[in-house]
């Protein structure tokens, strides 16, 4: 029998052109280099037309007068462009943080009336859904509007003893206000905020050890309470604190730029490094290997090339950056210096009531009370109620969707309907509430944009006039796009950081 020899095969890797990592990094790299070259073309492109139609583009306006006088804001005749803007800007993010805080509240009552066993409470709640939530919004913006400006004239006696003062031109209730001793007084705070912790601490002990219900959550606020009244007097010996601050201050002020520019690029690498660490160390197999796929070598990459491009920013791009942290930095804490020195021994707040004043022929608000004008009211009140209504609805259904022997066993246990609904109903129903709150949050946020139908000052009617009046609508138009969308990454940043504490820990 002859003896034939099997054929030995061998291995060879192929070529580079049909190796399927450098072909998928081509390809991505392909795309990419498309990407940036399509935005080029069309940029251009629009640059060439409007400057054909002498339609002018920049940003050069920040800098210069507008010439315009704003209704209301933290400056009602801006020197710039930008500190108009600013000024917008401020007065959307007020109404918008009201907005979310009322509306928010009012949802939470409204959708708990909807689930209550009393008939009256509940056809109110639901007459407030189904009313307010089908009628649109800048319908009802409008209608609080009208509602407003037929009050009456503003007078000296107009309102509830001059408690709240209601007129065409606004409303006016009490302001709350940081005093001079306000600083020192959250030092003292902060010393009874772990003084509560600590109580709630041990509160929770002794309840886990001899099974009696302690009480944890009214000790540690009792304590605080206590913290809190005390702190109230005796809080002007934390004066000395301003002193620390001062010498910090000094401090800072001395960092050469360039040892902080090297401080930051080192940080920049040491960041970048452990992240590479820590992502290999959680790739890594029981065998000690790390197993890594494409995906994983393009963090890895992207990694280090923000690495590299933090570095470019701090010596190339922006070489005043050192400078501005070393300046921002020395003059917050020469304010804190200031807000604990000086003699500010008063109370840590002030109330002061509305008033009016009349200066000329006319009657207006006087600057103690807290103001709302006639178009921010329109705006506050529309938002928080149509708002209030959605939120209701995703309250009412988070609480159903919480399993009903959840509820039976807390009934079973004793537990009042009130604590029931603190302890077990509301803690499980949260993680179904959150996730459409936090559009809701986001809706509320962009439908302030509608204040430019009753004349308030936000940052879409702020941005039209500086528009008009420096015919730079593209650039406007830029700006309004960039802090609508820096305010949603906000807003879904603060509810997701919300969504994961919430989530279902698995064991």
């Amino acid at each position: 029998m002859s003896e034939t020899s099997s054929p030995s095969y061998h291995h060879q890797k192929p070529p580079f052109y049909r190796d399927a990592t450098v072909v998928k990094w081509l390809f991505q790299l392909g795309a990419l280099a498309l990407v940036i070259f399509a935005l080029w073309f069309l940029s251009s492109q629009a640059r060439d037309n409007l400057a054909a139609r002498d339609i002018s583009t920049g940003f050069d306006f920040l800098s210069i007068d507008p010439g315009i006088n704003l209704s209301e804001g933290i400056d009602t005749r801006p020197a710039t462009g930008g500190r108009a803007l600013w000024v917008g800007m401020v007065n959307t993010i007020r109404l918008a943080t009201a907005g979310i805080l009322f509306a928010t509240i009012l949802g939470l009552f409204v959708g708990l009336a909807r689930l209550s066993k009393n008939l009256v409470v509940n056809k109110l709640g639901s007459v407030f859904v189904e009313t307010l939530r089908n009628i649109p919004l800048l319908v009802q913006i409008l209608l609080y509007g009208a509602i407003l400006a037929n009050l009456g004239d503003l007078q000296f006696d107009s309102g509830w003893d001059n408690w709240v003062i209601w007129s065409n031109k606004g409303l006016s209730v009490p302001r709350v206000f940081i005093a001079d001793g306000f600083y020192q007084w959250v030092v003292f705070m902060i010393i009874g905020a772990i003084a509560a912790r600590w109580a709630y601490n041990r509160r929770s002990r002794l309840r886990d050890e001899t099974g009696q219900d302690a009480y944890p959550g009214f000790a540690s606020l009792g304590v605080l309470g206590a913290f809190a009244v005390i702190g109230w007097f005796i809080h002007p010996i934390f004066g000395w604190v301003g002193n620390i601050f001062g010498g910090i201050e000094d401090g800072i002020s001395k960092i050469p730029e360039e040892a902080l520019q090297a401080v930051l690029s080192i940080l920049a690498v040491v960041l970048a490094v452990n992240w590479i660490r820590g992502f290999l160390k959680s790739r890594r197999t029981p065998g000690g290997s790390a197993h890594l796929t494409d995906d994983d070598k393009f963090r890895i990459f992207f990694a280090g090339i923000g690495a590299g491009l933090a570095i470019l920013v701090v010596y190339v791009v922006w070489p005043g950056l050192s400078s501005w942290i070393i300046n921002s930095s020395s003059d917050l804490f020469g304010v804190l210096e200031d807000k604990f020195g000086n003699g500010r021994t008063g109370g840590p707040f002030g109330v002061d009531r509305p008033e009016v004043v009349k200066p000329g022929k006319f009657e207006k608000y006087g600057p103690s009370g807290l103001t709302m004008s006639l178009g921010f009211a329109a705006v506050f009140f529309g938002v928080v109620l149509y708002t209030a209504a959605f939120i209701a609805e995703i309250v009412r259904g988070g609480i159903l969707a919480v399993p009903k022997g959840q509820i039976e066993a807390a009934n079973s246990l004793g537990m009042k309907r009130s604590a029931a609904l603190r302890t077990v109903i509301l803690p499980q129903a949260l993680r179904v509430i959150m996730p459409p709150l936090g559009n809701q949050y986001l809706n509320l946020t962009k439908n302030t944009s509608l204040a430019i139908a009753v004349g308030f000052s936000d940052l879409v009617q702020v941005g039209q006039t500086v528009g008009n009046q420096t015919g730079k609508n593209l650039s406007v138009f830029a700006i309004w796009m960039l802090f609508y969308l820096a305010c949603s990454l906000t807003i879904s940043v603060a509810v997701n950081f919300f969504n994961v504490r919430l989530k279902i820990v698995e064991r």
